[in-house]
């Protein structure tokens, strides 16, 4: 597991995301530099053709690993609704439609939930991340975090669903509470924290000085 006594390791993210860099870089901390598509920037758009988080995931981080020559990550990631039968799950991002929107995709979902007659709003978020190097995919994680939907947005901060999803064990939404308890409980934390633990890293200690 690489530490503070170590040089930063410089990480890829395979997304042209900013809130999912800053949330990434809070949660992994300064072992890490992370930097997203800007610092590669001949990566293509991916089309999403997997069947699950893990398979769209390894999509996109082998596109970038076979352009970049370090450690990539990409992730997947998205709401379950129970009484949706686990949707809008992959297709979360763009479930109204494209090109994606955060507000069309929850007004969408407080729809579809409305339509199916019951009062079961228990939800997650699930998060997988796949790690790869050199063009080969070497690891993945999952993350989930459990919650309830609200039947209206609260709050302003977060992204996504954030503004309908109350955390177990809380009384606010994602997009109500503060950063530092969302990056503690969400899917993406749980995950990235299986990636900051991952026996596999082989870090060179700092150089010594004379």
């Amino acid at each position: 597991m690489p530490d503070s006594s170590y040089p930063a390791n410089p990480l890829l993210v395979s997304t042209r995301n900013p809130h999912k860099i800053t949330e990434i870089r809070d949660i992994l901390g300064p072992a890490f530099a992370v930097m997203d598509l800007s610092a590669c920037p001949g990566v293509p758009e991916v089309e999403e053709t997997g069947l699950t988080f893990e398979e769209n995931a390894t999509l996109k981080v082998l596109a970038a690993s076979s352009l970049f020559d370090g450690w990539v990550i990409a992730d997947d990631s998205g709401l379950e609704v129970d009484a949706l039968n686990g949707a809008p799950g992959i297709h979360s991002a763009r479930y109204a439609g494209t090109p994606a929107n955060d507000a069309a995709n929850n007004a969408l979902l407080l729809k579809n939930l409305a339509t199916t007659g019951t009062a079961n709003r228990t939800a997650r978020f699930r998060c997988v991340i796949v790690l790869a190097k050199s063009g080969k995919k070497i690891a993945a994680f999952s993350g989930t975090v459990e919650g309830t939907l609200l039947d209206a947005p609260r709050g302003l901060a977060g992204f996504g669903y954030d503004p309908l999803f109350v955390p177990q064990g809380y009384g606010q939404t994602f997009a109500q509470l503060p950063e530092s308890i969302k990056n503690a409980l969400s899917h993406r934390a749980a995950a990235l924290k299986h990636l900051k633990n991952w026996s596999g890293w082989n870090l060179s200690p700092k150089p010594q000085g004379p």
